[in-house]
C-alpha cells in the first residue's frame, strides 16, 4: 500500500525549482517569465501544495533551464515570498530569495486605459517600484501611482 497523503513530486536533475509562490499564483508566475511550454523543458506546476510556513503554496520546476537573478526579481510584485532554488545532477547548487527590483518591464500593464503604454504599439509598460515598504508603483508614462492590487497582467 502507498500513502497517498504524500505529495509525490518528481525530482529534477538540472533546472529551475521556483518554490514558496503565494497559493494561487503560479500560473502569473510562469507568465511574468514568459515560460509557455513551447521551449520543450518539462515543467511541473503544483497549486496549493501544502506549507509548514504559509498553508499553502504553489511550486514550478522547469527542468534544463537556469533562470537568472534579472528574471526572478521582477516575480517580487507577484508573490514576495518567493524562493529560487538552481538544481544540478540533482543537488541544490544554489538558493536564492527574490527582491524587488527598482522597475519592471513589459509584465504588468498600466491600469490607466489612457497611458501611453496600452495605446502604442512597441511601447513596453515600465512600472517603477517608488518605495519598497509598503509597496507603492508608478507608471513611468502616465507618472499614475498605484498599489499592486491595481497591476493588470
Amino acid at each position: 500500500m502507498s500513502d497517498t497523503s504524500q505529495l509525490l513530486v518528481r525530482r529534477i536533475k538540472d533546472g529551475t525549482v521556483i518554490d514558496h509562490i503565494e497559493a494561487g499564483k503560479a500560473l502569473f508566475v510562469l507568465h511574468a517569465l514568459s515560460i509557455t511550454g513551447k521551449e520543450g523543458n518539462v515543467i511541473t506546476v503544483a497549486l496549493n501544495v501544502p506549507s509548514s510556513k504559509h498553508i499553502k503554496k504553489d511550486i514550478i520546476k522547469v527542468e534544463n533551464r537556469f533562470l537568472k537573478t534579472n528574471e526572478t526579481n521582477k516575480l517580487a510584485l507577484i508573490s514576495l515570498h518567493t524562493t529560487i532554488n538552481i538544481i544540478k545532477d540533482y543537488k541544490l547548487v544554489e538558493k536564492r530569495k527574490i527582491q524587488l527590483p527598482d522597475s519592471i518591464v513589459g509584465i504588468f500593464k498600466c491600469p490607466n486605459l489612457r497611458c501611453v503604454s496600452n495605446g502604442e504599439e512597441g511601447i513596453k509598460p515600465i512600472i517603477d517600484i517608488i518605495k519598497k515598504e509598503n509597496i507603492i508603483l508608478r507608471c513611468r508614462y502616465c507618472t499614475r501611482t498605484l498599489t499592486t492590487g491595481e497591476l493588470v497582467f
